[in-house]
C-alpha cells in the first residue's frame, strides 16, 4: 500500500500542532504552578543564538499553511507574529490547524512532481512538491516543534516523550 501525498501532510501536521498545543498547555499550567511569570517560558531558548519559544512555535504554524497552500498550488496566508502569551500561540496554532484541516485529498494527492520554489536567505530553491513535503517541511516543522519541547523540558516543565509524541 502507498501513502499519498495527503496522507504523509495533512494528517502528519495537524497531530504535531495538536501536540504542540498540549505542550503549551502544560507549560502554562506549570508556570501557574510555580509562579512563574509565563514570559520566562515564552522567551526562554536553548542558546543565545537560537530562537525563543513564541517563535519555535511560529515557525511551525508557518511550516504547516505553507506546506498545504504550496502542494495544493495556492496562496501561502501570512500570519502576523504578535503572539505574546500561551493563549495567543494556542489560538494560532488552532488557526492553523483549521486551514490545514481545510485541504481535500483531492487538492493534495498528486502534488509529488509539482514545483515548489522558495526564497531562503535571498536565494532560490527548487523542489519536487515529494522532496519539498519528504526532505525540507517535514524534517523543520519537527525541528521547530522537538525544540519548542526541549525549550520547556529544560526550563522544568514536567513533560515526558509521550507528551512530545501525543495519543498513539
Amino acid at each position: 500500500m502507498s501513502v499519498s501525498m495527503y496522507q504523509a501532510s495533512v494528517p502528519v501536521l495537524i497531530r504535531g500542532l495538536n501536540n504542540l498545543s498540549a505542550l503549551l498547555d502544560k507549560a502554562a499550567a506549570d508556570a501557574a504552578a510555580r509562579k512563574i511569570a509565563p514570559e520566562v517560558l515564552l522567551n526562554a531558548r536553548l542558546a543565545p543564538d537560537m530562537f525563543a519559544l513564541t517563535r519555535q512555535v511560529q515557525i511551525a504554524s508557518d511550516s504547516a499553511k505553507g506546506c498545504v497552500a504550496r502542494l495544493a498550488g495556492v496562496e501561502v496566508p501570512s500570519y502576523a507574529d504578535e503572539e505574546a502569551s500561551f493563549d495567543e500561540l494556542r489560538q494560532r496554532i488552532a488557526k492553523t490547524v483549521a486551514y490545514v484541516q481545510g485541504f481535500s485529498a483531492a487538492q493534495i494527492d498528486g502534488s509529488e512532481t509539482r514545483e515548489v520554489v522558495l526564497k531562503v536567505r535571498g536565494e532560490e530553491i527548487r523542489f519536487s512538491g515529494q522532496s519539498y513535503l519528504l526532505g525540507f517541511v517535514l524534517p523543520n516543522f519537527y525541528f521547530h516543534i522537538t525544540t519548542a519541547y526541549a525549550i520547556l523540558r529544560h526550563n522544568g516543565v514536567p513533560l515526558g516523550k509521550m507528551d512530545y509524541l501525543g495519543g498513539v
